[in-house]
């Protein structure tokens, strides 16, 4: 027995004055109100109600049970609202897992703007490598992996992004600058051991953006790897050698000319960056307001790359 939902009907047909009317108010039927009081005074091993086919009065035991009940329904439908309240207005605690490139690149670049239109949410960031197993210890964990993720994760997709290769200015007046893939493999490469891009450390894929553009694989030597794409990216700003950096990283830096992109028809890797969720239930509005702020702004974002991408060739 739903005993909670016998109560309120009980103290429903009291209000509305019979079963039929209760139920009406109650989107029931008469004849599950008339079980759910039936019910409650099987419970109680108390008659609750007097019925007869003209009229239904309290007993004297139904009158106390109600006034005792009343301030009980009360509360609970108080707890109700306030939790209700908590739960749709823009004001609390959202706790963020991100691996570092997202928290650096994607998140932090945008948090301020957010802060603006929300102040009464605040954020507690914690950033990992790997951050598949703690999902449901946060209210949104962000990471990056491969365009066929397929991991047991309730996830939104956030962006895809593509990688490019590109180098510092002073590496490519030291070196010279690659005109075919495979002149790669005479160059010192910066690589990431990510899900960015599958494979060997050594081995990097790329496919030709052009029309009918074939795909190669090149094996360069390992001058660099690491699993820190901030690392990379940094080594590549000092001329350290060429790196395969996600084309939304990389943007502001061709753009400023402290990157230039080299094989400009070509792509490496194809990433998604998701946002997971522990539950498909219960997300709260400042969660929600989160989530569809960093999808709409990062596509705001890539689209930018896509239309200022000429001007770094």
């Amino acid at each position: 027995m739903d005993r909670l939902l016998s109560m309120r009907t009980f103290a429903q047909v009291v209000d509305d004055g019979g079963f039929a009317a209760a139920a009406r108010t109650l989107d029931l039927s008469p004849a599950v109100v008339t079980r759910l009081v039936g019910d409650l005074e099987a419970h109680l091993n108390t008659r609750l109600l007097q019925r007869t086919t003209r009229r239904m009065a309290l007993t004297e035991a139904g009158e106390a049970y109600l006034a005792r009940l009343r301030p009980v329904l009360a509360d609970i439908a108080e707890a109700d609202a306030a939790l209700q309240s908590q739960a749709g207005q823009m004001s609390g605690l959202i706790r963020v897992l991100s691996q570092p490139a997202i928290a650096v690149n994607l998140l932090a670049p945008l948090i301020g703007e957010f802060r603006q239109l929300h102040p009464k949410v605040a954020l507690d960031l914690h950033v990992r490598e790997s951050v598949e197993a703690f999902v449901q210890e946060f209210d949104l964990t962000l990471l990056v992996t491969e365009a066929d993720f397929d991991a047991d994760l309730i996830a939104r997709k956030i962006a895809e992004t593509e990688g490019v290769v590109c180098a510092a200015p002073t590496y490519l007046k030291r070196r010279g600058e690659p005109r075919v893939p495979e002149d790669l493999a005479a160059h010192e490469c910066l690589t990431l051991k990510h899900p960015l891009r599958a494979g060997r450390a050594d081995s990097w894929r790329l496919s030709d953006g052009r029309a009918g553009g074939r795909a190669v694989s090149v094996t360069v030597p390992l001058t660099l790897s690491s699993n820190h794409l901030d690392f990379l990216l940094r080594a590549a700003l000092e001329g350290a050698g060429i790196a395969a950096l996600p084309i939304h990283l990389a943007a502001r830096f061709l753009e400023r000319g402290e990157l230039v992109r080299v094989l400009q028809d070509w792509r490496i890797g194809h990433a998604v960056v998701y946002a997971a969720l522990p539950s498909r239930k219960f997300l709260p509005a400042r969660t929600r307001a989160l989530l569809d702020f960093l999808i709409d702004r990062t596509q705001i974002m890539l689209a930018a790359v896509d239309a200022a991408e000429r001007d770094w060739r």
